[in-house]
């Protein structure tokens, strides 16, 4: 049984009030279930509190089928709708489920818009940041090494705990709204040192120097390892936050990763030795030309018609030396009129994008940059889709499966190039 506080035992008792009394009575519960027997404090959390399509407020309309009502029921779990308070941690909101201006080209009606419109003023009412994104260490929530964070998204937290060495499992949107009122997560998994250290050996053998093949080599690992800590050592290029961002996001798609280590790159592996941490070691996986192969065959395993209706970007959300590298390669072509070309990011970096005269240039070329979301968490593509293509070993994974598509993974100029003639002529070289 989790060992309490006297300042959480007070939380217990009511002393904060009765959300935050239903909030850790819930993370009790939690602790209880992973054999937790503390909690950690926590001022960082990343979950999406209270939001919900109508159709779940309509289950919760005897309750008043608002905001209050499914945070309580819902989020909270609790068997009363309580009164819900400003948030006590730092705490922002991750993706939603369509672009605030763009929702009509997403195929979403004035109704959803508009339920939309009503949870994200109730999400900044309550105090938590509208960041809106899947990647939310670009729109301004850093955590430093060794931090306690409650973060949802798988594709962030992997970033969370590799490349920045902060401390987060992969949380749920019950914990992280508990936590954003509790400030508290039990202490196990990813937050205790002993579970961090690495398990299975990865030794690449083929280069691997840019985002299309780290995500190829994420891909790979995920497979191999499933939701072990993977410890990558060998011909790796030199890593920046594009690559890890889809390195991470692959092997949190093909397995379940949520922590790995790189010798020499990442901040808790030094060397092989400190990533290992005296832990026996595992298997030993070869990533080579074979194993290159193998995965590029098997992320185009759906593509069969050369003829492309849909190029989707931005997953995990793009950067803006993304946007800048997607608007350099566009500028002076146009998007085909059989085709379509949407780019995802946060709100905060399509400002710097719209400052910097990017957005510009796209829409010049006939493409969209949307926020807030993705093709797979909102389900939407332009009406007609049948083959779509993608930079991302996470959205092909993903996208073809859930709206029944054919899909085709490349890399940028690949996909843009799609996008403009409207054929696929990717191949792995």
């Amino acid at each position: 049984m989790v060992a309490l506080t006297d300042q959480e035992r007070a939380m217990l008792d009511g002393s904060d009030g009765a959300a935050v009394q239903k909030a850790i009575e819930l993370l009790v519960r939690y602790a209880d279930a992973l054999g937790a027997d503390r909690f950690v404090e926590t001022d960082n959390v990343a979950g999406v509190p209270g939001s919900s399509t109508p159709w779940i407020k309509q289950y919760y309309a005897a309750d008043g089928g608002d905001y209050r009502a499914v945070f309580s029921r819902y989020d909270l779990d609790s068997d009363e709708v309580v009164d819900v308070p400003r948030v006590n941690a730092f705490s922002c909101h991750l993706q939603g489920g369509m672009d605030p201006e763009l929702w009509a080209e997403q195929g979403f009606s004035a109704e959803a818009h508009a339920n939309f419109a009503s949870d994200e003023a109730q999400v900044a009412g309550h105090g938590i940041q509208v960041l809106k994104t899947c990647t939310p260490y670009l729109a301004g929530n850093v955590p430093v090494m060794g931090e306690h964070c409650a973060w949802m998204e798988s594709s962030a937290v992997v970033y969370c705990n590799s490349v920045v060495g902060a401390r987060t499992n992969c949380e749920g949107r019950e914990s992280t709204s508990a936590a954003m009122l509790a400030k508290r997560i039990p202490d196990w998994g990813f937050h205790r040192d002993e579970f961090r250290r690495g398990q299975h050996r990865v030794q690449v053998d083929v280069p691997v120097d840019d985002i299309f093949e780290w995500g190829m080599l994420g891909y790979y690992v995920g497979i191999a390892v499933q939701d072990a800590i993977p410890v990558l050592d060998g011909h790796i290029g030199p890593p920046n936050l594009i690559r890890h961002k889809h390195f991470g996001a692959a092997a949190a798609s093909s397995g379940g990763v949520e922590m790995y280590h790189m010798v020499g790159i990442t901040p808790e592996a030094r060397s092989s030795e400190q990533a290992f941490g005296g832990r026996p070691r595992g298997e030993t996986f070869v990533y080579d030309s074979t194993a290159r192969a193998e995965t590029y065959a098997a992320l185009n395993a759906l593509g069969r018609s050369m003829v492309v209706d849909f190029v989707m970007l931005g997953c995990p959300h793009y950067s803006i030396e993304q946007i800048a590298q997607a608007a350099r390669l566009i500028e002076g072509r146009r998007v085909s009129a059989n085709s379509a070309l949407w780019i995802f990011t946060s709100r905060a970096v399509k400002a710097t994008a719209d400052a910097s005269g990017y957005t510009a240039i796209l829409s010049r070329a006939g493409a969209r940059l949307m926020t807030d979301t993705c093709s797979s968490i909102s389900q939407a593509v332009p009406a007609g889709t049948r083959v779509v293509a993608v930079d991302s070993a996470k959205q092909v994974h993903y996208l073809p499966a859930i709206m029944g598509l054919e899909g085709w993974y490349g890399t940028t100029a690949q996909c843009i190039d799609a996008a403009c003639t409207g054929q696929w002529r990717g191949a792995l070289v």
